[in-house]
């Protein structure tokens, strides 16, 4: 067992917990509002913890249960194997993109970053 391994007797308890930290990670996400985004950078940076690698790896164990569609690659390429979910979503949600070029493999438009990122702004109470 790794000395970073909860007791077992303190996972018995709470099986279905979830980490602090993916606990935090889960909160950001759920404060995006609807047609804007925040990289995966742009929320271990928020949290003032971790790195877009473990916010990354947060979204993929635990993002099923909050708009894991609004937390992005910092290029604004749609999550791949999730593109077509994703992208209706943001039709959906107003959420600007880009149209895809021509030599685009896929032609599947990206997240125009510049107008769709959010950085807290106003609904932004509350952050650690």
């Amino acid at each position: 067992m790794s000395e970073q391994s909860p007791p077992e007797d303190a996972r018995a308890g709470h099986p279905d917990a979830l980490p602090e930290y993916a606990e935090r990670v889960l909160e950001v996400a759920e404060r995006i509002p609807p047609g804007r985004v925040m990289t995966y950078g742009d929320v271990a940076e928020w949290l003032e913890e971790g790195g877009p690698r473990q916010v990354g790896r947060v979204m993929a164990l635990y993002g099923g249960a909050v708009p894991w569609w609004r937390v992005v690659r910092a290029d604004g390429v749609l999550l791949p194997g999730h593109e077509l979910r994703a992208l209706a979503h943001y039709r959906a949600e107003g959420t600007p993109l880009k149209e895809a070029g021509r030599t685009t493999q896929g032609r599947l438009p990206r997240l125009d970053m510049r107008r769709a990122r959010w950085d807290g702004g106003a609904d932004a109470e509350g952050h650690t």
